[in-house]
């Protein structure tokens, strides 16, 4: 069951903007800002079934008889929520409730389809509502910058899942395996040891595929002397968990050990230099200035990590064009790296707390460069 006085502060937190920018109800249908606004953990898929409208001191939910006792399990009796099921397309129920609560100011978050949005209107005028729409932009997903305590307990709990698959993948991967082997060991281990969804599809990529950061494992065969790049993470409750590690199949090359120490470097530096009010492009620019400097500047050119959440990317991030403060209470991940095409990638990524006295990884694993012995 969802924690009830996380969620109501949650709630607080959009009624606080709702007063400060005029609006006498918001509308949200973004299955991630659901989650995080009720707490109904287990209930989104990837359906866009639900509606929330809520006003200074009343908060409905429309869903479908799929979801509905669902709903009421994980709320509980006492709910703040009530949960409505008839069956009436979202943009009129959303409609009779602005005209139930007499809202004249009735915002919808930019994540809403512009099909629902003109649907509310065209109800709205069926009805002879005269209300202003506002678009929200991008307003929930800043609220959910900043973790509460429930959150980051998911969120650490995932982690430990995912740390121990990386313990027990090093003891699987062997010359002769394919990439879609390790994928389906380690997705299962974390399956079989608490995990109840993927972050997202899992990055396994050996020897020269280590150069594409987002390639996809395929029947690619594991020789000595390869780097295997890991990006990977465990679900729970909704929340995740984002993780990469890279290790040698046997004993390292001077140039493979050479770039994994700039990367191990890089992300160091950078985790040193996270502070809640830092601004997420300097500690990205950080990492570009280490790895050029020791020569590999033109091997490094995605952002250097991302808020994670309900969402496997939410903000803040350390990207080139983040110019905005991180807040304390961001979880965000640093994952520098260095692509050498046709010969080999490294990467090394945590995630963390950005608290008052610096970054705290949720991430355990080690930063020493593993060595698989074959």
């Amino acid at each position: 069951m969802s924690d009830a006085a996380a969620c109501a502060e949650r709630v607080s937190r959009l009624r606080a903007l709702m007063e400060e920018r005029g609006y006498d109800a918001v509308i949200l249908r973004n299955n991630p800002d659901l989650r995080w606004l009720t707490g109904a953990e287990r209930v989104f898929d990837d359906e866009v079934a639900h509606t929330a409208f809520i006003t200074a001191d009343g908060q409905w939910l429309h869903t479908d008889s799929r979801y509905a006792n669902t709903f009421r399990e994980r709320l509980g009796a006492d709910t703040a929520w009530a949960i409505d099921e008839q069956i009436v397309q979202p943009a009129a129920w959303a409609a009779e409730r602005t005209k139930a609560t007499r809202s004249r100011v009735v915002a919808v978050e930019d994540t809403c389809d512009l099909a629902f949005f003109d649907a509310f209107n065209q109800s709205c005028l069926e009805r002879s509502i005269a209300c202003m729409t506002p678009r929200l932009h991008g307003d929930i997903c800043d609220l959910r910058m900043v973790k509460d305590a429930e959150e980051i307990e998911l969120m650490r709990h995932a982690q430990k899942i995912t740390d121990a698959a990386f313990t027990h993948i090093c003891g699987f991967i062997k010359p002769g395996v394919t990439e879609q082997q390790i994928r389906v060991e380690l997705e299962n281990f974390m399956f079989n040891n608490g995990a109840d969804a993927l972050s997202f599809g899992s990055i396994i990529a050996a020897g020269p595929n280590g150069a594409n950061p987002h390639a996809q494992p395929g029947e690619y065969v594991v020789k000595k002397g390869d780097m295997v790049v890991m990006d990977y993470g465990a679900g729970y409750h909704d929340y995740h968990s984002d993780m990469t590690r890279t290790v040698c199949v046997g004993e390292p090359s001077d140039e493979q050990r050479r770039v994994y120490d700039v990367v191990r470097e890089a992300h160091e530096a950078c985790a040193a230099a996270v502070k809640p009010g830092c601004i997420g492009a300097d500690i990205h620019n950080l990492a570009v200035k280490v790895i050029a400097d020791a020569g590999y500047g033109d091997y490094f050119k995605h952002g250097l990590g991302h808020g994670v959440g309900v969402e496997i990317h939410e903000n803040p991030n350390f990207g080139r064009r983040w110019d905005r403060p991180v807040p304390e209470g961001s979880v965000v991940t640093i994952e520098p790296g260095i692509y050498l095409p046709g010969n080999f990638g490294v990467r090394l990524e945590d995630f963390g707390l950005v608290t008052a006295d610096g970054y705290v990884p949720f991430t355990e694993s080690t930063h020493d460069l593993v060595c698989i012995d074959c």
